[in-house]
């Protein structure tokens, strides 16, 4: 099936129905012009030739030697169908996993065979951003842009860096706010080359700086206001629908940041029931850590809704207002989602609306505890991976996901994209614990898995190995 090139069979659309506005997807935007709303990269179904079937996807992994077809995001060409083949940049990002995990599921308190993880460290870059880069990247290079930018807490930076520093067409620039970047995120970054700008501020201060550049410059703006880099996001929902013979679960478990994961999914499955090719719609859960909780706060303590398009933001306003007067800086050990002005909260409010979603908060504790859990079942994921696993728990509890539930929990980076916190709570150092976790209130590490010290003699070590193991 040929995928249209045609630009008036792609463009972008103001999310706000009142607007509505449309614009070419040759134009470089991060908002409607005429009314500062987010905006969809949107396509005339009727005219595509859009599939009708899962098969055609299925087919594609015959062709291996095809990069499109190897591509995790770019084997569903069909369904992000903005830029021609020819412009298509992709890296092999994408080849990542859905696994059960009955040991985390005993954690949650689920019964076995119905948690599933979809482990998106596997990416390039060892997070889920690449999935998102690769689209943003074909669309800079539709466009001719030479050079882009980001503002990061540490993944989108690796990200746009290891795609600049392979493909060699743009010239990445990062913003960082001071003292609010993983080192072990940071390292990649440096290394692929970027150009690293640090700013006095946390993130919500490099991204408002990122946007003002962006609009000043022809600097290609690659954070998730960018709506093209959702369109590549969408694709984690294809593969774990693949990777579950096309079935749909019952729930998605995500963390909330900026909330272009949520905001993503819930997109992707409603052009999937549109097309037919589902005939229900998960569940949607985001989870906040407590540190950066703007979202719940938003939606589950003060009623905010997306109301078909309808949303009443003064609530939105006048909590940014309390966080400017009380100078509250986001601050989790989930460095990255570690964000207190969510840029995508219109889209993720209109996603929790198609998917009757629910938001909840995690403490550091929950969050750790969770990460523990999953690093002992095989797949090492960072902090903010860990809060999905956290919420889906309390959820749980509260009776709202049920126990035979079918539920994916998404985590979204690498084991080593965040080590200090792993070490800190698995250390035998008590002095290193309170450094890096008691000050962030942790109190006990639950699930540590402690070397054990003991002499330089074979008989102390044999004696340690056979009693520990």
């Amino acid at each position: 099936m040929a995928v249209a090139a045609r630009t008036d069979l792609a463009f972008q659309q103001c999310i706000a129905p009142a607007c509505g506005a449309t614009f070419s997807v040759d134009e470089v935007l991060t908002s409607c012009p005429l009314c500062g709303n987010l905006l969809d990269v949107t396509y005339d179904w009727d005219r595509l030739p859009a599939p009708n079937s899962f098969e055609l996807f299925e087919r594609k992994w015959m062709r291996r030697s095809d990069p499109l077809a190897l591509s995790g995001v770019w084997r569903f060409h069909e369904l992000l169908p903005f830029a021609p083949r020819e412009s298509v940049v992709t890296i092999g990002e994408g080849q990542t996993l859905l696994s059960v995990s009955d040991g985390v599921g005993r954690y949650i308190g689920m019964n076995p065979g119905q948690l599933h993880l979809q482990y998106e460290g596997l990416n390039p870059s060892g997070s889920f951003k690449d999935n998102g880069m690769s689209a943003a990247f074909s669309h800079a290079r539709m466009i001719g842009a030479t050079r882009a930018a980001c503002a990061s807490t540490g993944n989108t930076s690796a990200s746009l860096a290891v795609y600049c520093a392979v493909t060699r067409l743009m010239r990445g620039i990062i913003f960082i706010g001071s003292g609010k970047i993983s080192y072990g995120k940071l390292s990649q970054a440096l290394d692929y080359g970027a150009l690293t700008i640090q700013i006095a501020g946390d993130f919500d201060d490099a991204m408002a700086r990122v946007k003002e550049v962006a609009g000043k410059t022809n600097i290609y703006l690659v954070n998730s206001v960018n709506p093209f880099r959702l369109e590549g996001q969408k694709t984690i929902m294809y593969r774990v629908l693949e990777s579950l013979g096309w079935e749909v679960p019952d729930w998605i478990v995500v963390p909330g940041g900026n909330l272009g994961n949520s905001s993503s999914f819930g997109k992707a499955f409603a052009e999937l029931r549109h097309l037919g090719l589902i005939d229900r719609i998960p569940r949607l859960a985001v989870i906040n850590a407590a540190g950066a909780n703007t979202l719940y706060e938003l939606f589950h303590n003060r009623g905010l809704r997306w109301n078909g398009g309808q949303a009443d933001l003064a609530p939105v306003c006048h909590y940014y207002d309390e966080l400017d007067r009380g100078e509250k800086r986001a601050d989790t050990l989930a460095s990255a989602i570690e964000i207190n002005r969510p840029v995508n909260l219109n889209k993720c409010l209109r996603a929790l609306e198609v998917c009757d979603g629910v938001v909840r908060e995690v403490t550091e504790q929950e969050i750790l505890d969770a990460k523990a859990q999953v690093g002992a079942g095989g797949l090492g994921c960072e902090p903010a991976s860990a809060a999905s696993v956290a919420g889906a728990r309390k959820l749980v509890n509260e009776g709202v996901i049920g126990r035979d539930d079918r539920v994916v929990c998404i985590l979204t980076g690498h084991q080593l994209k965040d080590p200090n916190a792993t070490v800190a709570y698995h250390t035998t150092d008590q002095e290193l614990f309170n450094e890096v976790l008691g000050s962030r209130g942790v109190s006990r590490a639950s699930f540590a898995n402690r070397a054990v010290t003991v002499g330089n003699r074979i008989d102390d070590i044999i004696q340690a190995i056979d009693l520990y193991s």
